[in-house]
């Protein structure tokens, strides 16, 4: 089991009881609106319906864990008052996933360290790739390169506080690490969770899933697909992430049965 040691600044506070989660963005990767599309939900005027990329940020004791760093990081944090970055999970390489992580090197200059990055050594070998000019040896005196380690996940994490234990599922043609921190877990991109993963997946208080549309989709699960996986694993609390123009939120929260609702950009649990 891997360590990531919490610096003194985010040393273990007694007045931090519970874990918390900030969904900073629930949409697909075109987000919400999308681009040249004038549908009721991209015009609508409900902040509810404005979806950044799909993130979260679980932060505990201090200490803020995020996964995965999508094109609007830099926004998000923003938006929701982040001010410090401990480590990224990252659940795969796709674009709306990882283009973020330039953005990083505002922490490294706040913080003064490097960041560690976790993820399937397929995975860091495409972000490694990606973010190519990170790892050259060319002089950086202006600082302008992000400072990240990438770190191969081989079995459970414990970042800060947080037992981490990933979670494989399927992506279509690919695959997708989900991640559980004691009763949250949280699984989006999939379209098939193996059953060795869906052991993995029970007992749980909270379940984060991605939940496309109505329409089924060969690289995501729709939201009946995803109300199954729910009703499987019956957690105490779902909510669905990861979502097209096709959900306007207000309208389909209607259609949800009990202890299911629709994630939204700025929610806040605690677990």
């Amino acid at each position: 089991m891997k360590s990531f040691p919490v610096s003194n600044s985010t040393a273990l506070r007694s007045d931090l009881k519970l874990m918390k989660v900030t969904f900073l963005g629930t949409g697909t990767s075109h987000g919400v609106p999308m681009i040249a599309c004038s549908c009721r939900v991209c015009a609508s005027d409900n902040p509810k319906n404005k979806r950044m990329r799909t993130s979260v940020l679980i932060s505990e004791n201090g200490c803020n864990i995020l996964i995965d760093a999508t094109p609007e990081l830099r926004l998000q944090c923003l938006k929701n008052n982040v001010t410090r970055m401990d480590a990224v999970l990252i659940t795969h390489p796709h674009a709306d996933h990882i283009f973020g992580l330039d953005d990083l090197r505002r922490f490294n200059i706040v913080q003064r360290m490097d960041i560690p990055i976790y993820g399937t050594s397929k995975t860091l070998e495409i972000v490694r790739n990606a973010f190519s000019y990170v790892f050259n040896d060319e002089p950086d005196p202006g600082g302008y390169k992000p400072r990240f380690s990438l770190n191969a996940i081989n079995g459970n994490l414990k970042l800060g506080s947080l037992t981490v234990v990933p979670v494989e599922a399927i992506h279509g043609d690919g695959e997708v690490t989900g991640y559980r921190f004691e009763k949250f877990a949280y699984i989006t991109d999939a379209n098939e969770i193996p059953v060795k993963s869906l052991e993995k997946l029970k007992g749980l208080k909270v379940l984060v899933l991605g939940a496309l549309r109505y329409i089924p989709h060969v690289k995501h699960f729709s939201i009946e697909q995803a109300l199954h996986i729910i009703k499987q694993l019956k957690p105490q609390k779902a909510y669905l992430t990861h979502m097209c123009h096709d959900i306007e939120h207000e309208e389909d929260s209607r259609k949800l049965p009990g202890g299911v609702e629709f994630a939204y950009d700025g929610l806040v649990i605690e677990v």
